[in-house]
């Protein structure tokens, strides 16, 4: 485990100490705690209103008529030739069902 010393305004360590006081854990448990829930958020999946959904339907949707129709010997050839990526660690099967139940309830 690592440690980190951090200079806190007194205002903001006043608060801190309260929030841990009310949870009934160390302060330093309470900073991980919102250290991690912060982290997490800039992970969530969140919500796209509808117009910019639009928008994006649109802007695909020129994009494939100005790129034309492709052969089937040429998509197989773009096939073959793509590079292959490993999914990333954690990222399983599971784990996009998961996010896909998510999504749903959210629409």
């Amino acid at each position: 485990m690592s440690r980190l010393t951090v200079r806190l305004p007194d205002s903001l360590h006043a608060q801190l100490r309260k929030m841990a006081q009310r949870e009934n854990i160390s302060m330093n448990q309470y900073v991980v705690y919102a250290l991690t829930r912060q982290l997490t958020l800039a992970y969530t999946v969140q919500s796209v209103p509808e117009e910019v959904i639009a928008e994006q339907r649109a802007a695909y949707t020129a994009l494939l008529q100005s790129l034309g129709q492709a052969s089937f010997d040429e998509i197989k050839t773009a096939l073959e030739q793509r590079e292959e990526v490993q999914p990333e660690k954690g990222l399983s099967p599971e784990v996009i069902e998961n996010l896909e139940q998510r999504i749903e309830r959210e629409e």
